[in-house]
């Protein structure tokens, strides 16, 4: 586990070993960090149990827990992006009635499984990131 505030309303689970997942965390890591926001990252390789998870689902998508909610996929994003000033913009956006259903579709049917399936390939081959 990381982050200075030993509990976060707001905490992110990602896969570390994945390269893309790895890539934009550690962008919204240290962003948080710069801003002091109470926001708690956790790589699923090491820790997903304690989310009461199996890794392997834990990297099919995204988790945030905000509040005690579990959230998965665009609304864990939307989630995590509202927390962060920079980002409350997109949140919103993506959030829109139009554009939520689109995002969740793009997220959910293409994003996440393409990713996925590339970490099960790296696994395969043994490639860390």
């Amino acid at each position: 586990m990381s982050d200075a505030n030993p509990d976060p309303n707001t905490k992110v689970l990602y896969n570390d070993q994945c390269p893309v997942c790895s890539y934009e965390i550690t962008h919204y890591k240290g962003y948080s960090e710069r801003c002091e926001l109470p926001i708690r990252f956790d790589d699923l390789n090491t820790e997903a149990a304690h989310w009461g998870m199996d890794a392997d689902v834990a990297a099919r998508r995204l988790y945030v827990e905000k509040d005690g909610q579990l959230l998965s996929g665009m609304p864990a994003f939307r989630s995590l992006w509202s927390e962060m000033p920079r980002y409350r913009l997109l949140a919103r956006v993506t959030g829109w009635p139009v554009v939520r259903p689109l995002s969740e579709f793009a997220y959910d049917r293409v994003l996440a499984p393409l990713i996925y399936r590339w970490h099960k390939r790296r696994q395969a081959r043994g490639v860390s990131a």
